[in-house]
C-alpha cells in the first residue's frame, strides 16, 4: 500500500491551482476531470516521485464536496492509498472493523475503482482506497 493523493476541497480550481502551481511549481494534468458518479471535478498536480494533489471542486450544490465545504470550508478532504485489489483490501478493512461508505466500490478520477471509509472510524481522516486501472 502506498500514498496515491492527496485530496483538497476547493470552492474554485481556477481560484486555487495558482498557489500549487506558481508558489509551490507543482505541475498539472492539462485537463479537468468531471467525475459525474460524485459531482465533481478534479485538477490533479504531480508531486514527485510519484503521487500526487487533487484539487476537488463541487460540481453541483448537492455534491458532498459543496456540503463539506459548506460546514468545514475548503482545506483538507481526505488521504487516499492505492491498493492493489479494491474488493480484496475493502474486506480487510471490514474485518478489521472499519465500515466502508460504500457496500462496493465506484468508480473514482482517473477510471480507478475507490472506496471511503469515515472520518469516524479512522482518527478523523477520511480515508480512501483506490484501485488503479489496469
Amino acid at each position: 500500500m502506498e500514498l496515491d493523493h492527496i485530496g483538497i476541497a476547493v470552492r474554485s480550481i481556477a481560484e486555487a491551482r495558482g498557489f500549487y502551481e506558481h508558489a509551490l511549481q507543482l505541475p498539472a494534468e492539462a485537463e479537468i476531470e468531471d467525475v459525474a458518479g460524485e459531482k465533481v471535478r478534479v485538477l490533479k498536480l504531480l508531486v514527485p516521485p510519484g503521487t500526487h494533489i487533487e484539487l476537488i471542486e463541487p460540481a453541483s450544490p448537492d455534491s458532498t464536496i459543496a456540503k463539506f465545504i459548506e460546514k468545514r470550508g475548503p482545506g483538507l478532504h481526505h488521504l487516499c492509498y492505492a491498493v492493489p485489489d479494491i474488493v480484496d483490501a475493502t474486506k480487510h478493512m471490514l474485518a478489521k472493523g472499519y465500515t466502508p461508505i460504500w457496500e462496493s466500490a465506484h468508480e473514482g478520477a482517473g477510471g480507478c475503482l475507490v472506496n471511503f471509509f469515515h472520518p469516524r472510524e479512522t482518527h478523523g481522516v477520511l480515508t480512501e482506497l483506490s484501485q488503479r486501472p489496469n
